[in-house]
């Protein structure tokens, strides 16, 4: 199985570099992302690909993997050079060798129906409230475990937004609500705020809030300074499910980002590379503010 792999792998790594097609070694996923790249002046010019397989099934003459792909692309853009890097877990079918079905697997986020969060802060709390982002700290938090889980937080098999509730939190973003898992934004051993875990409840949380964790919209993504937050709503149905950090800018002052449950560093913000993608996708802009 890891020599069908490796051979993969190096099918991958082709397509990603060269123009050239092949029925029998196509990747849909290299295409998306040389057309987004090129959109903007950019492109691919070195990629590496590992695996690490997790599962392995073997019934008869098919055999199952299940296994997590790690590529690094160094990206050129109006002569600079920057490495982008993700990480994803996918599904493989194989009969007699032969390659017959690969594809992303994306766990489904939990859904939390509850009112929009409520903003009541009484006077002996309002100044423990008050603090100063600092942008720097979050954006190391953010680099530092883009593909890693810290083991001082709860892992969620949808960790987008709980990881950038991390990195707001390093920031010195203060939680406020506890215990009331629909108002606020906290973390408190086992329980936590539905803002704090859930990608819509922290696009509601951020353009609702009064004190604490604020911040204000703006309506373009190269307003953003680094450690503001990118939200999306990718079937364009009003229900948020996923949820960026700005780490860094391109040659064209456009965010690049980090995330996780697609993990992913120093990725161009609109996504159009993502499996997830459609034309509908909606995006939310949120610079955090000092209180």
């Amino acid at each position: 199985m890891f020599e069908l792999l490796q051979d993969l792998f190096e099918k991958r790594v082709n397509q990603f570099v060269s123009d050239k097609r092949s029925h029998r070694v196509f990747f849909p996923k290299a295409e998306k992302k040389q057309v987004a790249l090129a959109n903007r002046s950019a492109e691919i010019v070195k990629v590496k690909a590992t695996g690490k397989i997790m599962e392995e099934i073997t019934e008869e003459e098919f055999q199952t993997v299940k296994y997590i792909a790690y590529y690094q692309y160094l990206i050129k853009q109006k002569g600079i050079l920057y490495l982008e890097e993700e990480m994803e877990e996918r599904l493989a079918k194989f009969y007699k060798g032969a390659l017959v079905m690969d594809e992303e697997r994306v766990p489904k986020e939990e859904v939390h129906i509850h009112q929009e969060p409520m903003d009541v802060v009484t006077e002996e709390n309002e100044q423990r409230l008050s603090y100063q982002y600092d942008r720097l700290k979050a954006v190391q938090y953010a680099e530092r475990w883009w593909n890693s889980y810290n083991p001082a937080y709860k892992k969620f098999e949808v960790d987008c937004t709980n990881f950038i509730s991390q990195c707001l939190h390093t920031g010195g973003a203060p939680m406020r609500g506890y215990p009331s898992r629909g108002t606020g934004w906290w973390l408190q051993r086992q329980n936590w705020s539905y803002s704090w875990a859930v990608a819509n409840s922290l696009r509601l949380y951020l353009g609702n809030s009064k004190a604490g964790l604020r911040a204000k919209e703006v309506s373009s993504p190269e307003q953003l300074l680094l450690g503001d937050v990118i939200c999306y709503d990718f079937e364009g149905d009003g229900r948020y499910n996923h949820n960026t950090i700005v780490t860094g800018k391109d040659a064209n002052g456009m965010p690049l980002v980090n995330a996780h449950t697609y993990n992913s560093r120093k990725r161009y913000w609109a996504y159009e590379d993502s499996s997830a993608y459609t034309p509908n996708i909606k995006y939310k802009f949120y610079s955090i503010v000092d209180a």
